[in-house]
């Protein structure tokens, strides 16, 4: 019996041009983009379809955009057969998940994705801060050379997305003296990550505050279908816990090695990326989802064809 996780990407997964099959042929995929125009005041269909990266960038424009592609995917999955057992976001795509697991409305979602990403904007509008992915370290001794730096408030482990890969966040220039330090160990590389700024870090905790308290009148629900959360790599059931993990995620860690461990738990063997890029499904090959385990990219309507074909519908 074939057991189905869907990950939902955040940023960096993007890419100009992507959903350009959605935008051809999905109304309902169309309206969404609309309804995050509307919010943003910006041509996000025209953003996405023709650029600018400078721009494409800005969380505020790519949150909800990135959100809406990844649903606009969702639904064309479900509408061939294809549903999930349980469900799992990386940082923004957590935000995406809510909607897919029926917690939030679809308009819901994409009003929750453009005020994240124009509060974390506006907090790292006065930062000169950035992200700044390790490979080839292990995350025990990237928290040691973390440790070294003394500098709690200024740079922080953002993800531990696996086995000697991590990301750490914060001033850019404590970055490039991490970057020094783990160029000293055998092996280790660090390069920047194209975003605007120091996610899940201390620099954005004013923005978690300020969502936090804009995300009150919003009713959660209960999840439909389970849904892994980021901070904790546990499924959650009461929508005031939910809110509470979603709103702290912006300043808390992206744990999505021990989710993607908990999907191991959970016994999961077929796990499709719904949304633009493949970095989820590369995660979960380094994270031990390689013999025995089905993975799938649901990033373009051919992609999802070719996956009904596989799995057959009513999964």
């Amino acid at each position: 019996m074939v057991k189905i996780a869907f990950l939902f990407p955040g940023q960096g997964s993007q890419q100009i041009g992507m959903a350009r099959d959605l935008f051809e042929s999905d109304d309902y995929f169309r309206s969404l983009v609309d309804y995050a125009s509307e919010l943003t005041g910006e041509n996000l269909n025209k953003l996405c379809l023709e650029g600018p990266d400078e721009r494409l960038i800005k969380a505020w424009y790519l949150q909800p955009l990135l959100a809406s592609v990844s649903l606009g995917y969702l639904r064309q999955l479900g509408r061939r057969g294809i549903t999930a057992d349980v469900i799992c976001g990386h940082s923004l795509g957590e935000i995406t998940a809510l909607a897919a697991g029926g917690i939030v409305s679809d308009r819901e979602m994409i009003a929750i994705a453009t005020k994240r990403g124009e509060l974390m904007d506006k907090a790292a509008s006065g930062v000169n801060g950035g992200m700044m992915a390790v490979l080839f370290v292990a995350e025990s001794r990237v928290e040691q050379i973390l440790d070294e730096l003394d500098e709690p408030d200024r740079i922080v482990l953002a993800n531990d997305n696996g086995p000697h890969q991590a990301v750490v966040s914060g001033d850019n220039e404590l970055l490039e003296e991490f970057a020094k330090r783990v160029a000293n160990e055998p092996g280790g590389k660090c390069h920047r990550l194209v975003v605007s700024g120091p996610w899940h870090s201390p620099y954005i905790k004013h923005a978690q505050e300020e969502y936090e308290e804009w995300a009150k009148p919003i009713r959660f629900g209960r999840p439909r279908t389970p849904v892994i959360f980021n901070a904790t790599a546990k499924t959650e059931e009461h929508p005031t816990t939910i809110k509470h993990l979603v709103t702290w995620q912006l300043t808390s860690p992206v744990y999505f090695r021990d989710c993607l461990a908990r999907l191991k738990q959970l016994e999961v063997d077929t796990l499709v990326e719904v949304g633009p890029g493949r970095v989820l499904s590369g995660l979960a090959r380094v994270n031990g989802f390689k013999k025995g385990y089905s993975l799938f990219n649901a990033n373009s309507i051919a992609n999802i064809e070719r996956i009904v074909a596989t799995l057959g519908s009513g999964s």
